[in-house]
């Protein structure tokens, strides 16, 4: 299994990443970051399957994944 690490602080919060992501492994936190905004958040317990589907959609490129 890969691993999903967000920036949580560059995050604008477009939910992109969210939509797009196969597994429905990623979600907004209900915490704001220093934007102000909910950023993507790796569910807790998700599986990822390295597909790059978030990594690729993040315009503001705040996600790495890693296998």
């Amino acid at each position: 299994m890969a691993k999903v690490k967000i920036e949580k602080d560059r995050c604008k919060g477009c939910e992109l990443c969210v939509f797009y992501c196969p597994l429905k492994s990623l979600e907004l936190s209900s915490d704001l970051n220093k934007r102000g905004v909910r950023a993507a958040n790796f569910k807790k317990d998700a599986k990822c399957s390295g597909c790059g589907f978030c990594f690729l959609i993040c315009a503001d490129r705040c996600i790495k994944v890693e296998k």
